[in-house]
């Protein structure tokens, strides 16, 4: 026993000396929380007290929450700064948060990581992986909310961002820089055009940022899985806020999305982001303002909804060259009810951008996809940017096409038609097929500049409507094999000379005589 007892005095000896020596090298510190306690928790909400200092915007942390669900702790945005109580948006599930629990204030905001790292994955706006590739390397975060660049800071819109759809880039055009609006009822497909636009930007060093909002977790992994297939993830990155997902991450997610594209924008380089939609955003920011009993307005929206969606879409810009010269182009994304432009939602952001892209359910019904409405269809901006070659064919193309248009309704009359009538509406027809695309199959600016000049020369006069696919892609194909002179040009943003439309007009008749069709156009 006696040699039990040594052994037991020794090792308390030792511990005793090892603590005495920790403590003679540690400084007490005294470390002075804020915290407050829970009144009410809501589905996205929770009410505290207690925490007089809190700032608007600053993140709260509840704990216990947290340890209930095995994971880090449960993070809030105060957001409501009422005198007796402070409204906090949450930012994950609520289902271990109680009435009576601790919060603190963190004293820091809302941030999100940014960088290289996060080309080619699939995130959430807290950064937090989902596609199975293990965490991510991050070195810097950034607060989600960012002021937009002062007026001194921004250029004008001079460089086209090319879809790769004719309709778009020879109607509608949209610069770098440029917020464009795409706009329609439910499944029109406006996503596909968002889509197509980001598959275009391969080998255009463009940065692109998918950001999904409240969408259907089957919806989104079809764009991952179309993305993948075109080889488009090397150069973007998807922020994904799923309809299941807690209302708060829905509310922040496009802003932590344009966060992460301006990194690349302040360095100098080119970014397209999709927003996809500002519908679900703006409804779930509807929802979160009444849990928090905010005053109501115009469709039971709150009052400051219109700087919900102008303080996103102003950071889109193109810098100025002192600042390296980036752009950020926005492609917001919205859903009208039964073809309604005149809701509130809907003349808010048409009035925020720089244009839309309006999408017809009837064009849609008749099987023409893009299902675009060139009459309703605008771009205040992108038209200065447009390459030179389609400016060349596009007063031509539009004016065809609206003269197409308004004759088309009087011929259902069954009236009988002049010659010149009826040549218009045969071109017109042939214009609405040729600005017909198949998805996620974009076009070069030099194919679709050789497609346009065929059909506003009347190369296409003689062509059946059910050989014009085949028609176009031979001359697609002429173009770029037996034309590289002149697609060089297209591209470096030169003049269409009258030698070089001799050229096109020769080369290309001679392809359709290949067909065996026979043309009409001049010679």
């Amino acid at each position: 026993m006696n040699l039990i007892s040594q052994q037991v005095q020794a090792a308390c000896s030792d511990a005793c000396d090892l603590i005495a020596q920790v403590l003679s090298h540690h400084s007490a510190s005294l470390t002075i929380r804020e915290t407050g306690v829970v009144q009410s928790v809501r589905p996205g909400i929770a009410r505290v007290t207690g925490l007089p200092g809190v700032q608007a915007d600053e993140l709260v942390c509840f704990p216990r929450a947290g340890i209930g669900s095995g994971g880090s702790p449960l993070l809030g945005i105060a957001f409501n700064l009422d005198p007796d109580e402070v409204g906090v948006i949450l930012l994950g599930d609520s289902q271990y948060l109680q009435a009576g629990d601790e919060v603190y204030r963190t004293g820091r905001v809302m941030d999100v990581p940014v960088g290289e790292a996060l080309l080619g994955r699939v995130v959430t706006v807290m950064g937090q992986p989902l596609d199975g590739r293990g965490a991510l390397d991050i070195a810097e975060r950034r607060p989600v909310e960012r002021e937009a660049p002062a007026i001194l800071d921004r250029a004008p819109v001079t460089v086209p961002l090319q879809t790769g759809l004719k309709v778009v880039d020879a109607l509608i055009p949209i610069g770098r820089g440029q917020r464009e609006l795409i706009i329609g009822d439910r499944q029109t497909g406006k996503t596909e055009i968002a889509i197509d636009t980001i598959l275009n930007q391969k080998d255009q060093d463009v940065i692109c940022v998918y950001c999904a909002i409240g969408q259907r977790s089957a919806a989104i992994a079809k764009v991952i899985a179309i993305l993948r297939e075109q080889g488009a993830m090397d150069y973007t990155i998807v922020v994904v806020a799923a309809g299941q997902d807690p209302l708060g991450l829905q509310y922040l997610t496009p802003y932590g999305a344009t966060t992460m594209a301006e990194y690349f924008m302040q360095q100098g380089r080119d970014v397209l982001i999709v927003y996809d939609d500002l519908t679900h955003h703006a409804r779930t920011y509807r929802e979160l303002s009444l849990l928090l009993r905010r005053p109501p307005g115009r469709e039971a929206y709150p009052g400051d909804i219109f700087y919900l969606h102008s303080r996103l879409l102003e950071r889109a810009t193109h810098l100025c060259a002192d600042l390296g010269g980036g752009s950020l182009t926005a492609l917001p994304i919205i859903e009208t009810q039964a073809q309604n432009m005149s809701a509130y939602i809907p003349t808010n952001l048409i009035s925020i951008t720089d244009g839309q892209i309006y999408l017809s359910p009837d064009l849609f019904q008749k099987g023409i996809f893009p299902a675009i409405d060139v009459g309703k269809s605008v771009s205040r901006v992108g038209g200065k940017t447009q390459l030179p070659a389609y400016q060349a064919v596009a007063g031509d193309l539009r004016l065809s096409y609206a003269q197409f248009q308004e004759v088309e309704v009087f011929a259902r009359f069954g009236t009988q038609l002049d010659e010149q009538t009826q040549q218009t509406l045969d071109r017109g027809r042939r214009i609405r097929e040729v600005l017909k695309q198949p998805q996620s199959q974009p076009l070069a600016t030099p194919e679709q500049i050789a497609i346009l000049f065929a059909v506003t020369s009347g190369l296409f006069d003689a062509v059946s409507i059910e050989h014009l696919n085949e028609a176009e892609h031979r001359i697609a194909q002429t173009m770029t094999q037996q034309l590289p002179e002149v697609c060089d040009r297209i591209r470096n943003g030169s003049l269409l000379t009258q030698g070089d439309r001799e050229i096109l007009l020769h080369t290309l008749s001679k392809t359709m005589l290949t067909l065996g069709i026979a043309t009409n156009a001049p010679s």
